[in-house]
């Protein structure tokens, strides 16, 4: 080994150390991502639809969980000043609730309270645009494993490899992509003020659609009047 090689091996050594006892005496938490996961995003009534069947089972099911009767009479209440989202979905709501054979009535009365609410949540930090999934981390498990194993790496399996890259940024573009707006539904069922069923869900809304979503805001008008 030449000196100049054993002093840059070295310098090198010195400043992995440096990063490892930084790393270690940290003065703030690190920075780390989440594991990988998906998650819809809600771009048309169709959407409404779907989230309100997948709303409708669990809320089902949490209900025969915790003892509530079958056919118990429910009433599903409409929020105040409701979005165009909270009208529509009320109504799908009330759908599905008698498509699976649930009681529902017009009026409150002595029926359980089915009642949601929405929060739209406005992200002003960069999107990343695409994160490699299931398709991407299979094959790059197996190409790792097939470097370890030989010294090559089979073209093949790169093309392969390549392949996968394409078919999870397919899948993630084809969705328009992650957007800066989000959705927190939340659906609750009560009965005398005790929680029998709460149900609560995130979706990625197009930053476009935000009107659907949000209640019109007023400004107040300073109005003059003019004696004569």
């Amino acid at each position: 080994m030449s000196f100049s090689k054993a002093i840059s091996l070295a310098v090198l050594a010195g400043a992995v150390a440096t990063l490892v006892g930084c790393a270690q005496r940290a003065p703030i938490p690190v920075a780390e991502n989440f594991e990988y996961t998906s998650q819809p995003k809600v771009r048309s009534a169709g959407h409404w639809d779907l989230v309100s069947r997948d709303v409708v089972g669990q809320t089902l099911g949490t209900l025969d969980k915790a003892g509530v009767a079958p056919g118990t009479p429910m009433h599903v209440s409409l929020p105040a000043n409701p979005t165009q989202f909270e009208t529509a979905f009320r109504e799908f709501l009330i759908t599905k609730l008698v498509q699976n054979g649930a009681v529902v009535q017009q009026s409150p009365g002595q029926a359980l309270d089915v009642s949601y609410g929405i929060q739209v949540v406005r992200h002003n930090s960069e999107r990343p645009r695409f994160i490699p999934g299931q398709f991407t981390m299979l094959a790059a498990g197996l190409f790792a494993a097939y470097g370890l194993r030989h010294e090559h790496i089979d073209a093949q399996l790169a093309a392969g490899l390549g392949l996968k890259i394409a078919a999870d940024y397919a899948n993630s573009i084809n969705s328009g992509g992650p957007t800066n707006t989000e959705l927190i539904l939340t659906t609750t069922v009560t009965r005398g003020g005790q929680y029998l069923a709460r149900k609560t869900d995130v979706y990625y809304l197009e930053n476009a659609d935000t009107p659907l979503f949000t209640r019109p805001s007023y400004k107040n008008v300073n109005m003059k009047v003019v004696s004569q």
